[in-house]
């Protein structure tokens, strides 16, 4: 069996690891560790191929379960940051409409005195 089928799996458990940690603190380090593991296995991908011989094969059959469980964790990590960019834009628009109350009064038609 190639080494490089073992390198798969341990850059699939490691990506399966990042996707467990859900620090916002972090998670800026965590994205950019996600990346750089996802090119190094897409350039893994281009060298690996298709098993040779019938051990690399079932090798590659018990690596299908953990690929399934990769790609969802990182569909629900994708999600989670989609779901807190929105939660961050509804907080802005919040703050911007407790800061300036009357910014979205429509004005058509009404005549307001300045001068007091």
């Amino acid at each position: 069996m190639r080494a490089e089928w073992k390198k798969w799996e341990t850059l699939t458990n490691t990506l399966l690891h990042l996707t467990t940690i859900r620090e916002e603190e972090r998670r800026d380090e965590v994205i950019e560790q996600i990346e750089g593991l996802l090119e190094k296995r897409g350039e893994l991908q281009k060298q690996l191929g298709a098993p040779e011989t019938e051990e690399e094969r079932e090798y590659v059959r018990s690596l299908l379960p953990l690929e399934r469980q990769m790609t969802e964790q990182l569909d629900a990590f994708m999600s989670l940051i989609r779901q807190n960019i929105t939660q961050a834009k509804t907080k802005k628009g919040h703050v911007k409409e407790y800061i300036n109350p009357y910014g979205k009064v429509a004005r058509d038609g009404t005549y307001y005195d300045t001068k007091q």
